[in-house]
């Protein structure tokens, strides 16, 4: 039987460390607030943005939130994060995705100051991840490594495979592994012989975004599988990118779906909140 990786667990022992380090911080006088944006009423981002408050209420951030009409303007929408980057007291500011199609979602990222970028998606934070800078990162891969560490899973030396290459995780997951001088590859849809580069991996990470697509004969005899896809069919059953039953029986260790990668992108989220503090060296300003 493989290890199940337990992203609700373990999310949780996150957000109980991050609650002690923000009560640490009240009583140095520093209190932490994360801006929350979401134009218009996509349910899946109001769920998003739902969990991100109740997170923020049980480590003890404040969050501000923003909730715009879909018909909000492009520059509104920028002049509010403008206004958001001048307040000394904002720490994180987060503008939920999609945004609607007449808003350029690149804009608006490259305007949010990179200092309170705490989604870790503005070109800056990815050029810090690149050449190991401080910085933010993005909370996917972020929560990947925490998942791995916590599990005991080593990384050093080992051969890691990426199924894709977004800028969300794919990409940022590749800097971190590198960083854990894990041997590297990603892989995407232009990849030829998928299945024997699969193979090779010590530990796969699969973000391709398409439901149940890797299958036991992908995967290494006691590889560690990490499975960043969601799917929702039309009972609403959650599924990953990985076929889970047929995979886990090869697998030494492998994250569910739902309840493995998706918990930690919300705890990597305070997470960045509260390494702000260093960030913006509010301590220093104590």
């Amino acid at each position: 039987m493989p290890t199940i990786i337990d992203g609700k667990k373990i999310s949780q022992e996150l957000k109980d460390d991050l609650k002690v380090k923000v009560a640490q911080y009240k009583e140095q006088g520093i209190e932490i607030c994360l801006a929350v944006i979401q134009v218009g009423e996509d349910k899946a981002s109001s769920v998003y943005v739902r969990n991100k408050k109740r997170a923020c209420e049980y480590i003890g951030v404040k969050s501000l939130s923003y909730e715009l009409p879909e018909t909000t303007t492009e520059k509104e929408l920028l002049d509010l994060v403008k206004e958001l980057n001048e307040r000394d007291d904002v720490n994180g500011i987060l503008v939920q995705l999609p945004l609607p199609k007449h808003i350029d979602e690149d804009k608006v990222i490259e305007t949010i100051d990179p200092k309170k970028d705490v989604d870790g998606f503005h070109p800056m934070s990815v050029g810090a991840l690149s050449i190991g800078k401080k910085g933010f990162i993005s909370c996917t891969p972020y929560g990947i490594i925490e998942l791995l560490e916590r599990t005991g899973v080593e990384m050093d030396g080992k051969e890691c495979v990426i199924v894709g290459r977004s800028n969300i995780v794919g990409k940022p997951m590749a800097m971190l592994m590198l960083r854990q001088n894990a041997t590297v590859t990603v892989t995407h849809s232009h990849t030829k012989n998928l299945k024997e580069v699969c193979k090779r991996a010590d530990i796969l990470i699969v973000a391709i975004g398409k439901k149940e697509f890797i299958t036991a004969d992908y995967v290494k005899e006691g590889a560690v599988v990490i499975d960043v896809g969601i799917h929702r069919d039309d009972n609403n059953k959650l599924y990953g990118d990985v076929k889970y039953d047929e995979v886990a029986a090869h697998a030494s260790a492998i994250t569910p779906v739902p309840g493995g990668v998706g918990p930690m992108t919300i705890a990597m989220l305070m997470k960045n909140c509260v390494n702000a503090v260093e960030i913006q060296d509010l301590k220093g300003n104590k």
